[in-house]
């Protein structure tokens, strides 16, 4: 066994000797390699410039180097052996593309540049053709159809994917599409999803063969530290082999399976660090994700210093994190680079951290044949410029400066050949080295790169910019002067609106949530004094029998009509269910039957106002939770009625199967101030629509009675008057749902 004792040259301090044998004790195989649980590997020592108190700093030597290599290399073959390493699927030629997937975005189905809900189709020229403009283009995309919808009703993650506009054929054709444009297609799985609908068989099975019926690529194993054996096996089984790509840190044996991983590095150090499955594995490929970042400069470095790639995701759950000009200009850079070089990338010879000569600037060298390649970044918040890197003379060879698309002049110095070349702030920087002539594709990247860096990446701005949300305009109703059949007037009043959304992630951070009419951008938390102008309000959310005069009226059928009215059979509603609200009904389907009825959907305010009055009550009919237990004393809790069905609201459902929603008259202690019935916990219901440049949302209010188990994932309820809830919207099709509905109103005189 290699012995563990530390070498003294890389301690600059006592202190530090003593830390480094304590962090030995625990690591039997390596100095320097972390545990499974940490995915980058330490850098050699002398690289870090200490801190005062700290010691000395001592200067790396060519012996320092390699010993840190050796320690590397000597980990790696030892590690194969214990976790019995088979390469083999790096070999399979239908995951071979994954080894230079360099760029993938995760991509929201409700992007607006995805699908066209007027015209209805997908539109993936439009959203491709904007990633090219903007930085370079993309590998592969990873399609996100589920979080944070699922779990609105009790479709499973492939019900929300079948959901999508076209079902089956339309996604065949949106798969070809991308593939037609030389982009991979993967779709998430989220083995938390254990409260919907069951699939009917073991998930492994599921997966595969819904993956080769659309002709997916691969699979993103959501919040999972390893996608099992399993599904590889599965997918091979039927012939179809999908590139399994686990969001969080795996184990070194799953390398084996998983030909792809995210790479979470929550700490983005000075001096680069080594990422741990890649250098386990050189064909494995990394997609550095840093979504909630504002600046990518980290992602891409550490991203290009590992000859590994980025996850691109600016649609984070409906919010824009937009890329920067700055960063949109460094990933076509580096992508250009790292798709003209992929062969080198996955060199088994692959040597980290090969000595330059300026502090701050690194580099990793890629040897293949008599070729090498060096990918370099400068850490360093200025210009460098002159001697920078030494590689041993040999006659004939040429050496080019890729990023620049120039050749260097070596200055020969004995057996040594020096190259010197500029690097700009926080920049980047490739030499290739060939003994012949570049081939095509060389020559054309080198001419490329030198008509992109005409202009310094310090040229372009690097500013972040907000996105700013409009509300879809609601049109007034003809006023009414009385009441009309079924509606409750609610008197104008000076209200105070205050209310929060309940999305599960984003913080408070600006684009969270939606933008009112009187805000300057999307946040979470608002409050705001409106004067509320008086109107009429359904008493009731509308029922399938109301919804069936409608459609016996105008023969309406939507353009797209799946999952339209999903419950019913033959044209009409289920028998019992006259007097439930109806479901399955798009914002749009929603807006069409108002129209008939000479009425509109409410703004939020206004249905907060109807539900809540001037008093700030949590619910409409007052302070007490019915969704606290009765069996468990709380002064919050709601009065246990003397029968159990006389509760306020339904009493929620939490199975698999979602049960269906109980009549719209069946709880009347639970009337608003105003006397308007089932607001809260029967269907969600539909108010206003949102709309920025890449997503459209729908303000939810009420809750329902499904609530989906097991998971934090799932959407979440705002039971309370102060919360609602924020639905992406895609296609009709993909936004009914068996748990929400409407209610009207109209204005009054």
């Amino acid at each position: 066994m290699k012995s563990t004792r530390p070498s003294l040259r890389w301690c600059p301090a006592l202190s530090l000797c003593v830390a480094l044998l304590v962090t030995l004790a625990r690591a039997q195989d390596s100095h320097y390699v972390p545990s499974p649980a940490v995915q980058l590997i330490t850098s050699p020592p002398c690289l870090t410039l200490p801190n005062a108190w700290e010691g000395e700093r001592f200067p790396c030597t060519p012996f320092a180097h390699r010993e840190w290599l050796t320690d590397l290399n000597h980990w790696r073959t030892e590690r194969r052996i214990r976790v019995g390493y088979d390469p083999t699927r790096y070999s399979v030629p239908a995951l071979k593309w994954a080894q230079s997937s360099f760029i993938q975005p995760q991509m929201m189905v409700s992007d607006r540049f995805f699908y066209d809900p007027v015209q209805g189709k997908y539109t993936v020229d439009k959203y491709l053709d904007d990633l090219q403009k903007r930085y370079g283009g993309i590998d592969s995309v990873l399609i996100w159809a589920t979080y944070p919808n699922l779990g609105i009703d009790d479709r499973n993650q492939q019900d929300m994917v079948r959901s999508m506009p076209g079902g089956i054929e339309g996604l065949k054709q949106m798969v070809a599409d991308f593939h037609r444009r030389g982009v991979r297609v993967l779709f998430p799985m989220m083995m938390w999803d254990q409260g919907t609908r069951d699939p009917g068989k073991p998930w492994p099975d599921a997966v595969a063969e819904f993956m080769k019926q659309l002709d997916a690529d691969g699979v993103n194993g959501d919040t999972q530290d390893g996608v099992p054996l399993a599904f590889s096996l599965a997918a091979e089984k039927i012939d179809h082999p999908l590139a399994f790509e686990p969001e969080l840190g795996e184990s070194d044996e799953a390398v084996a399976w998983n030909v792809l991983s995210w790479g979470y590095y929550s700490d983005f150090k000075f001096v680069p660090q080594v990422d741990r499955y890649r250098w386990f594995e050189p064909r494995h490929m990394v997609h550095v994700c840093d979504r909630w970042s504002r600046s990518k400069t980290d992602n891409l470095q550490f991203a290009f210093f590992n000859g590994e790639g980025w996850e691109s995701w600016e649609n984070i759950w409906g919010i824009w994190n937009g890329i920067t000009p700055r960063d949109s200009e460094a990933t076509r850079r580096v992508a250009t680079m790292e798709r003209a070089f992929a062969p080198f990338l996955i060199s088994a010879e692959w040597e980290p951290f090969y000595p330059m000569h300026l502090y701050g600037v690194f580099a990793s060298r890629w040897p293949l044949g008599d070729q090498t390649l060096w990918t370099i970044v400068n850490r360093n918040e200025y210009d460098v410029s002159g001697r920078q890197i030494t590689v041993p003379y040999k006659s004939g060879m040429r050496y080019f400066d890729v990023y620049h698309g120039v050749e260097l002049k070596p200055a020969i110095e004995a057996d040594q050949a020096v190259l010197s070349f500029p690097i700009e702030a926080r920049g980047y920087g490739a030499i290739f080295a060939t003994p012949s002539e570049p081939d095509a594709t060389i020559r054309q990247t080198l001419d490329k790169m030198k008509e992109l860096t005409a202009k310094p990446l310090s040229s372009f701005s690097n500013e972040w910019q907000k996105t700013l949300q409009r509300i879809v305009d609601i049109p007034a109703t003809k006023p009414a002067r009385t009441a009309p059949d079924g509606m409750v007037r609610i008197d104008g009043s000076d209200y105070l609106f205050i209310v929060r959304g309940m999305e599960i992630e984003g913080d408070n951070d600006v684009d969270v949530d939606v933008q009112y009419p009187w805000e300057n951008s999307p946040r979470r938390y608002h409050e705001h004094r409106i004067e509320i102008k008086p109107f009429y309000m359904d008493k009731y959310p509308v029922t399938n029998a109301e919804f069936k005069k409608f459609l016996d009226a105008t023969h309406y059928r939507p353009k797209d009509d799946l999952n339209f009215l999903k419950d019913w059979q033959g044209g009409t509603y289920p028998e019992g269910s006259a007097n439930r609200p109806v479901t399955w009904v798009s914002i749009e389907d929603a807006r069409e039957y108002a129209k008939w009825a000479g009425k509109r959907l409410p703004h939020e305010w206004e249905w907060q106002y109807a539900a809540q009055g001037n008093d700030q009550r949590h619910y409409p009919w007052g302070n007490c939770d019915w969704t606290l237990p009765p069996t468990v004393p709380n002064p919050l809790a709601c009065p246990v009625p003397a029968d159990p069905k006389d509760t306020v609201a339904p009493i929620p459902d939490r199975g698999r199967t979602m049960l269906a929603a109980s009549d719209v008259n069946a709880h009347p202690r639970g009337a608003s101030p105003f006397g308007v019935m089932d607001m809260v916990g029967n269907v969600w219901q539909w108010t206003d629509e949102y709309v920025d440049e890449h997503t459209r949302a729908a303000i939810l209010r009420g809750g329902s009675h499904y609530q989906p188990q097991g998971s934090m994932w799932y959407f979440p309820q705002a039971y309370q008057n102060g919360e609602h809830a924020k639905l992406l919207l895609m296609a009709p099709s993909y936004d009914r749902s068996g748990a929400v509905g409407f209610r009207c109103v109209k204005d009054a005189e």
